[in-house]
């Protein structure tokens, strides 16, 4: 869209249109819920240990093994999902870029039916088509066909890191929080504490997104209460019950 005065592109602030910016949103999202799942599931277990033993060893042991399992196992999942899509991509691009060398004219042709497709009458895609390719081929059929980004593929040990950085991040708040609370008021400050931390993370969450912040942040929230009250009462039932 441009200024009917001048030729400045016209751009709206809430809209992004630089290139890599879904890219960005996309990460920035992964990394709100790494926290959340941090939070959530490290809390869940140090809850549940403090229902069943106001022992402080048995708790820090518990949340420092959720903790540092949970941050390999969302790295992990994270580099091996990651990898197979980066290697994915890669192929694809691969066989365009063959394509591209062995039959240029075919693949003008197939670059100017697509934007038939979505609209353009068959001259002007036709234009569209070869300026696209007299600039950049590669980038174009790439764009068009696939809606890839060489630029924008991910790094399965930077995705990893980030990961396991977020979840570390989250995890860390329940557990300090059952270690620094006098043992009457531990359980009942973690809920709290956890809580809000969900209500801030849920609301980033659809803010990143782009959504109304009401509904995902009582989902979060609501979910994370029900964890928790569930693996509270587990431990607490086990720790009665004489099992632990």
């Amino acid at each position: 869209m441009t200024n009917p005065v001048s030729d400045t592109p016209v751009t709206h602030d809430d809209e992004p249109h630089a290139g890599g910016s879904a890219s960005k949103l996309n990460k920035l999202r992964a990394g709100v819920l790494g926290a959340n799942d941090g939070i959530v599931s490290v809390a869940a277990i140090v809850v549940g240990v403090a229902g069943a033993t106001p022992a402080v060893g048995a708790i820090l042991t518990a949340g420092a093994a959720g903790l540092v399992g949970g941050a390999i196992s969302m790295a992990l999942g994270e580099y091996v999902s990651v990898s197979s899509q980066r290697d994915s991509e890669h192929a694809l691009i691969a066989k365009e870029r063959a394509e591209l060398a062995d039959n240029p004219a075919e693949e003008l042709d197939e670059l100017t039916e697509i934007y038939v497709a979505k609209g353009l009458n068959r001259e002007t895609a036709r234009q569209v088509a070869e300026q696209l390719t007299e600039r950049d081929p590669l980038t174009a059929h790439l764009d068009a066909e696939l809606n890839i980004v060489e630029e924008d593929i991910a790094n399965p040990w930077a995705a990893a890191l980030a990961s396991a950085a977020s979840f570390t991040l989250g995890a860390l708040l329940p557990v300090l929080t059952v270690l620094l609370t006098p043992a009457p008021m531990r359980i009942w400050l973690t809920f709290a504490v956890v809580l809000l931390a969900l209500a801030l993370t849920g609301a980033a969450g659809a803010r990143l997104g782009g959504s109304p912040l009401l509904r995902p942040t009582v989902r979060v929230v609501v979910g994370g209460a029900i964890a928790l009250g569930v693996t509270f009462a587990l431990g607490a039932l086990l720790g009665t019950s004489g099992v632990v």
